[in-house]
């Protein structure tokens, strides 16, 4: 049985992958909450004596790579599956940032420094088919901090306090090489208006004042993994509506 021309196999053992890294993630956002070491075997045995299936966790990862396998498929060459291989590499690293985010209100150093890393690494493996991929990788990098850190220092100055921090500003570098120069800035735009909407209901809820601090981090992580599974040009369209009250017109 196949589903977009993958072998059924291939989605079992990719399911059977995702709840095994589900369960690491879980390990790692205690490390990085009690700032532990990942690789030592005494933090391993901490973990072991409390440890409790996340299934939340499992199952969100579980699901991510079926998506992600479905929608780049399985080619025969290696540099097609590039892709594929960034996501779901990249997947459990965004699950991390967006619980620690959430729970601590930090993006640890060594979690976005990983991620920049191995994103440097796609980068160099890409640009052997073509080097404007690599071009388009590092300038979405370069945009993605860049925004984030004008944003930050406009922050204080016009309003004393810092509006982002610098975890979101090294995440949103890290996150360029992955997503490239356009769609880091469609990132850009679409976690400032997922920020904005659950703000709002939030502080509507929560009856809190507009100064309660709300992490932005998961903001970020939600509308990446938005720009991975939905195409650029929906979601250009979706925004460019949105913003222009629906006077934009489709082409």
């Amino acid at each position: 049985m196949y589903f977009n021309d993958v072998h059924i196999i291939y989605y079992v053992l990719l399911i059977i992958l995702g709840g095994f890294i589900g369960q690491f993630i879980d390990y790692c956002n205690r490390c990085f909450i009690k700032e532990e070491k990942i690789f030592s075997k005494e933090t391993f045995k901490k973990y072991k004596r409390i440890m409790l299936p996340n299934y939340a966790l499992i199952l969100i990862t579980a699901i991510g790579y079926i998506l992600l396998l479905y929608k780049f498929g399985l080619k025969e060459n290696f540099n097609e599956n590039l892709e594929l291989i960034k996501y779901i590499m990249l997947l459990p690293m965004l699950e991390c940032a967006f619980v620690v985010d959430f729970k601590e209100q930090i993006i640890p150093n060594r979690l976005n420094l990983l991620m920049f890393e191995i994103g440097l690494i796609f980068v160099f493996l890409q640009g052997f088919s073509n080097i404007n991929i690599s071009t388009n990788m590092l300038l979405g990098s370069i945009a993605g901090a860049g925004i984030f850190i004008i944003i930050t220092l406009l922050g204080g100055l016009i309003a004393g306090k810092e509006a982002m921090g610098m975890g979101d500003v090294k995440l949103m570098g890290a996150l360029g090489l992955y997503f490239g120069f356009q769609n880091i800035i469609l990132i850009s735009v679409l976690s400032f208006l997922v920020g904005a909407i659950f703000s709002i209901i939030y502080m509507i809820i929560k009856r809190k004042s507009a100064n309660t601090y709300i992490p932005f981090g998961p903001f970020i992580v939600i509308s990446s993994l938005i720009t991975i599974f939905v195409p650029f040009s929906i979601l250009f369209n979706m925004l460019m509506e949105f913003f222009t009250l629906g006077m934009y017109q489709v082409h």
